[in-house]
């Protein structure tokens, strides 16, 4: 790890307050170079680890945080107030949106040790990130089996494909996969979040002259969050895909050859009667559809996804692999994953980083040990099938690769532990 932390460390601080501001001339004698900015301008800035002062109005209209976030490709940490009232969901949107999170007013000697740790497992992010992202699509739950035969379905295909799924769930990976599989994979794969920039910026950036849509010609075009395209730019975009041309402001017109992938977090019909969406567009694009299994429904590839990015932050620092207690293994299947997939990933990376040389607990995956909360009552038939479900759960999250062993713990054979798991949708 101290290989890695050798480069210079660049440090953004965003909306910060006065005790914050007081806060810089230590830390830049501690190494970092450090500069504020506001939440707005900090899209633009360059840096290599993020602190946020986390406001309650961030927590109101959270877009902008995790638009930052999300761009960043980074590790950042969250600076709270001390609140008298509790603010649901505050644990969980720090959980999976930041590294680690402190109180104000701050420790500074254990903000700089939380800085060296963000920027170390920054650096392994960064690796992991040029190696690609398959293990995304790693597990051997039914969801993720059907996934991939219909990823080698549409693959070949040239017809657009509509991606639905939960934030953080992989929809620009299966984007990626879809154009690797394609015959287009020599093209340009380009890529553009749809709700980032106000209706202005959008057409220019998607329709000008050196915009996206030009760029993805002879490739492959992928419109992130496709429904919070503006509706002013939908139909010019729909008139692009029927012609299969873009015409410039200036008259010039272009002969476009695109395939066009898109993806929404829901359906787009609700959106079409409530005049928000271009039925023609939604037709367009629904021609094909994926649907992503959210990772809490998926609940037998927890253990293995997390394992996996163990190992690889383990092998890019060149430490021993670090591996998850029990309570940590109980923790993760019994958590509700908001953020899927890339939650996931962030929590395993901050825990990899504060566990050291020892076991990753629930603790350092920012997960509480304690049972799961009891669910509504029912029959008896309901206790049943939950007890089984989460007997089933455990027995994964432990023996993913070797089920035959899990079957053996359970006290069933293996015919009949598959038939249950086949059951339950976990295989």
């Amino acid at each position: 790890m101290e290989a890695i932390s050798s480069a210079p460390r660049r440090l953004l601080l965003v909306d910060p307050c006065d005790h914050c501001r007081r806060m810089l001339p230590r830390l830049e004698e501690a190494g970092w170079s450090v500069s504020s900015q506001n939440l707005d301008q900090a899209l633009a800035a360059t840096y290599d680890i993020g602190l946020l002062r986390l406001r309650s109005d961030h927590l109101t209209r959270p877009e902008g945080v995790k638009n930052l976030i999300s761009r960043s490709g980074t590790e950042w940490i969250a600076l709270v107030d001390p609140l008298g009232e509790p603010v649901p969901g505050l644990d969980e949107f720090i959980g999976e949106w930041f590294f680690d999170a402190l109180a104000l007013p701050v420790d500074l000697p254990r903000l700089q040790g939380l800085l060296g740790r963000a920027f170390g497992i920054a650096r392994l992010r960064g690796i992991g990130n040029r190696r690609g992202d398959q293990h995304e699509l790693l597990g051997q739950s039914r969801p993720l089996r059907d996934l991939r035969k219909q990823l080698a379905r549409l693959g070949p295909s040239e017809k657009p494909v509509l991606i639905l799924g939960e934030s953080g769930s992989g929809k620009e990976l299966v984007a990626r996969t879809l154009h690797r599989m394609s015959r287009r994979v020599a093209g340009p794969f380009v890529s553009f979040n749809c709700g980032v920039l106000p209706e202005p910026e959008t057409a220019s950036l998607l329709f000008g002259h050196q915009g996206k849509v030009a760029s993805a010609n002879g490739g492959t075009l992928f419109l992130d969050a496709i429904h919070e395209l503006p509706t002013g730019q939908q139909e010019r975009l729909l008139t692009c895909l029927r012609s299969r041309t873009l015409r410039h402001a200036d008259g010039e017109v272009m002969p476009l050859d695109i395939r066009v992938l898109a993806s929404a977090r829901e359906e787009l019909g609700e959106l079409v009667e409530q005049g928000h969406f271009h039925p023609g567009l939604r037709q367009w694009l629904d021609q094909n559809r994926l649907m992503i299994t959210p990772l809490r429904k998926r609940q037998g590839d927890i253990a293995l996804l997390a394992g996996y990015f163990a190992d690889l932050y383990s092998l890019e620092a060149g430490r021993r692999p670090s591996h998850f207690s029990e309570e940590a293994l109980a923790a993760m299947v019994r958590h509700r994953w908001p953020g899927n997939v890339r939650e996931l990933a962030s929590r395993v990376r901050r825990g990899y980083a504060l566990a050291e040389s020892g076991p990753i607990e629930a603790a350092d995956l920012g997960l509480q040990s304690a049972p799961m909360d009891g669910a509504l009552l029912g029959t008896l038939e309901d206790y049943k099938r939950r007890a089984e479900y989460q007997a089933l759960c455990d027995a994964l999250a432990h023996y993913s690769s070797n089920l035959s062993h899990a079957a053996k713990v359970l006290g069933v054979s293996r015919p009949t532990f598959y038939r249950l798991l086949h059951k339950h949708q976990l295989l």
